[in-house]
């Protein structure tokens, strides 16, 4: 007999529909799978074999042939396991009742008949649903993260048994439907801006490139707060919204990091430690995988003392940094991941790290330092929009008790700039400043005269590219939109010019 399973496999990001054909004939037993499966779909055969006989169900002692269609697109993944048990019973006439042609099965099996967890659910949930099915049978282990996709019935089932009682109509299982409530189950946050001492220009800086999504450097010596600013940057930024949640959401569940918590509500903040390889920053490997620039997705990527990260590492920022996405290219395709992403980056000024600290003296010589600094490249410094000096904590400020601003009173403030460039954008695709390029700066970065000139001094004197240029109008128009100036003052060009004066101290 001969029965068919539609089921879901995973290419980078994008889910695929495949048929699971099962036929089963005379001959001699064999149980083969044909049609580009990886090792751990040839694997599912024992698998199987022992699920459906733990089960209380008998194994056909006969030729059974799987075949995945379509045959040339290379299938990968246990999730297969749970339609390929499924077309065997149904072509052994154990389920005698046909599958509707848009219901879609995924699940792993474990060896006494129970259906695990697996990693991409989600975005195979949507990727069916995008192909107009209308049911889908997932792991009940994957409900939560998949109740929240509109459109289609996501049917929860723990064992092989309770599928085949279901479709028998022996049992009645609810489709599992979870709305959306950004309030609910909101993840907490254990740090403060409050808790930072002193430090008024580091901390306006930080409000300004979170305002605008816009990549930052911390340049200064060891124990002058950088780690612990860049920590709290995630409290004041605004919420995720619906969409934002559910993008984050699938990248985790296909990198098999969600551990069953439902969507994500909490901005992610990756600190990825120096010793990260290429692969691990940018993603791939032989069943690509999405990286670190990728887990930051709509949040915070820290890179602690960036020159001691090896330079073909942070190089390959560069393309996220602009375009919101990095292409990963393997011999078997190419995959494209999100990345958009605010690049928190820090640093000490000299290998000892106390080259200009007023308490401490710098032991190294002018070559150490300059081959120090040159691990940053010109490039990837161009493409930081905020570049800031981090003076020592003065102990008057330590033993200060005034109360510090909170990051619940920061982030109000975040939240009211981002809504004017919501509106300001609405129709353009475009979240926020930072996200600004070509003919949309001429249009929302004009500056009067008095600006200009300044501008075009500083141009000159601190030799910058045309890409710092178009960093500082931007970095302007966020102030601006803090302070709700509709239009960009000199004042507010004046206060983007000094964040690049790195450019002309270290490396001009």
């Amino acid at each position: 007999m001969l029965s068919k399973i539609k089921t879901c496999v995973l290419y980078g990001l994008e889910g695929y529909e495949v048929d699971v054909e099962t036929d089963i004939s005379g001959g001699m037993p064999v149980f083969n799978i044909v049609g580009l499966p990886d090792i751990s779909i040839r694997e599912s055969k024992e698998r199987v074999r022992s699920a459906i006989k733990n089960s209380g169900y008998s194994f056909p002692v006969s030729r059974i042939t799987v075949n995945l269609a379509p045959a040339n697109l290379k299938k990968e993944g246990s999730q297969i396991d749970l339609p390929i048990a499924l077309g065997i019973l149904c072509a052994s006439k154990i389920v005698e009742k046909d599958m509707e042609d848009k219901t879609c099965v995924i699940g792993e099996l474990s060896l006494d008949g129970r259906i695990t967890a697996i990693d991409g659910a989600l975005a195979m949930v949507i990727a069916m649903r995008n192909n107009n099915f209308t049911k889908i049978i997932v792991p009940s282990e994957n409900k939560r993260e998949c109740g929240v996709i509109e459109g289609i019935d996501v049917i929860p089932v723990e064992s092989l048994k309770d599928l085949v009682c279901y479709l028998k109509g022996f049992k009645h299982i609810e489709p599992y439907r979870v709305i959306y409530d950004d309030t609910e189950n909101k993840e907490e946050f254990t740090e403060d801006f409050s808790e930072i001492k002193g430090q008024p220009g580091l901390k306006r800086a930080v409000e300004i490139a979170a305002a605008g999504m816009h990549n930052i450097l911390f340049l200064g010596s060891p124990g002058s707060g950088k780690t612990m600013i860049a920590q709290r940057i995630p409290t004041i930024l605004p919420d995720l919204t619906f969409d934002e949640s559910l993008e984050v959401t699938k990248i985790y569940s296909i990198s098999g990091l969600l551990n069953n918590k439902g969507l994500i509500k909490k901005r992610p903040f990756r600190s990825p430690h120096h010793t990260s390889s290429r692969a691990a920053m940018a993603g791939g490997g032989s069943k690509p995988s999405p990286g670190e620039v990728s887990l930051s997705h709509y949040g915070v990527l820290f890179l602690d003392e960036i020159p001691e990260f090896p330079k073909n590492v942070i190089e390959v920022l560069r393309q996220p940094m602009e375009d919101g996405n990095i292409s990963v290219s393997r011999a078997n395709g190419s995959f494209t991941f999100p990345a958009k992403f605010m690049m928190v980056a820090s640093m000490n000024p000299c290998p000892c790290g106390y080259l200009g600290d007023p308490s401490h003296e710098c032991s190294c010589n002018q070559s150490q330092i300059n081959k120090y600094l040159s691990k940053i490249s010109g490039p990837l410094l161009n493409r930081i929009d905020i570049q800031i000096e981090v003076s020592p904590v003065k102990y008057e400020d330590l033993k200060n008790n005034k109360p510090e601003e909170s990051s619940a009173e920061i982030k109000g403030r975040i939240i009211k700039s981002r809504d004017i460039q919501k509106k300001r954008y609405e129709n353009l695709g475009i979240l926020t400043n930072s996200e600004l390029s070509g003919k949309y700066i001429s249009r929302y970065c004009k500056i009067n005269k008095s600006s200009e000139r300044l501008l075009r001094d500083a141009f000159e004197r601190l030799g910058l590219s045309a890409r710092a240029y178009n960093k500082i109008l931007k970095v302007a128009r966020t102030i601006a939109d803090l302070e709700a100036s509709e239009n960009i003052e000199t004042v507010h060009i004046a206060e983007a010019i000094q964040y690049r004066s790195l450019d002309r101290k270290y490396w001009r």
